[in-house]
């Protein structure tokens, strides 16, 4: 089981010794396939490590949320009055930018992306059928609803966009940031090529800039069947990958996800062993096919939870 705290000392090293996954292999599928398929599904990480070379003291800022989170663990902080009808809620601004009239996602399908997302939130994913017994003991609720605060449309002339940030900012042609503290920014961006692969999307952790605060996704990854923006939302709440982005032994700081050795593809069959453990491949933080993801743990939502309490990075989303 991975230990749900590390010191402060140990988790500043572990910020900025995570693995960089862009040695993963890419994935064996046809031209066709790969629209739908990415070799390099989230950026998330990559983009952490980019960022804790530029801030030296993003490692600080990070390790004492980690600190607050053990905090809030160890006491057990009551959010019952920080709740809307017995959930936290939060706002999403959807910054949509587009090149081209298809890549101007409706309001329908945001509307969708939303419903998707409340689903996974709160226990309500179609496919949670498929549980293995061994696992439904820890599956949590997180009890989170999202509602559309606004949709902010951007015609641009770029093609794709790098992973570094500039559709976040309108001085390169992106959208600015919109009052990150209460709503959650989303930019939606028409494609992010890398290495021969696409990203799907990417997030940034608690800690980081106010002017980057979000979620970024990929306009053929958003939707009613995607499960991209649920698992960027997991790390925009300070989840990590179940996999600890290193092999069995690293730590996702949560005790309640098995290691795993590295990320999930495709649908994996139940009972995948690794570690010598079954890997919980269903967990929305692994990277198996959308359809083939479910859950997240009881040790995850508290993760989630911690993130909102009073003096936390993002308490202002739960007054």
């Amino acid at each position: 089981m991975k230990k749900t705290v590390l010191s402060i000392v140990a988790a500043a090293a572990l910020f900025i010794g995570c693995q960089n996954n862009e040695n993963e292999q890419p994935l064996e599928v046809s031209p066709e396939a790969s629209l739908l398929k990415a070799e390099k599904q989230c950026f998330t990480m990559d983009k952490l490590n980019e960022n804790l070379a530029k801030d030296p003291d993003l490692a600080n800022r990070m390790a004492n949320i980690e600190q607050q989170t053990s905090n809030f663990l160890a006491n057990q902080v009551d959010l019952q009055q920080r709740l809307v009808n017995g959930k936290i809620q939060i706002p999403v601004v959807f910054h949509v930018i587009y090149r081209q009239a298809s890549e101007n996602l409706p309001l329908s399908v945001l509307e969708d992306q939303i419903a998707a997302m409340n689903e996974d939130f709160n226990l309500q994913n179609p496919n949670r059928g498929a549980m293995p017994a061994e696992f439904a003991g820890v599956e949590a609720n997180v009890g989170i609803d999202f509602v559309i605060e606004d949709v902010i449309r951007v015609s641009s002339r770029k093609r794709s966009w790098r992973p570094d940030d500039s559709m976040k900012f309108s001085s390169s042609g992106g959208s600015d940031v919109v009052n990150p503290q209460e709503f959650l920014n989303i930019w939606i961006v028409n494609n992010m090529p890398y290495r021969g692969g696409t990203i799907l999307g990417y997030a940034q952790f608690p800690g980081g800039n106010w002017a980057t605060d979000g979620v970024v996704l990929g306009s053929r990854f958003v939707g009613r069947t995607d499960r991209t923006a649920t698992h960027e939302v997991g790390h925009w709440l300070n989840l990590r990958h179940i996999w600890g982005d290193g092999g069995c032994g690293a730590s996702d700081f949560v005790a309640d996800t098995p290691d795993a050795d590295g990320p999930s593809r495709g649908c994996p069959t139940y009972p995948t062993i690794e570690c010598g453990s079954t890997n919980m491949t269903m967990n929305f933080m692994d990277y198996s096919d959308d359809s083939c993801m479910y859950m997240f743990t009881n040790g995850q939502k508290a993760r989630m939870d911690a993130v909102f309490a009073p003096g936390a990075f993002r308490a202002t989303m739960a007054d």
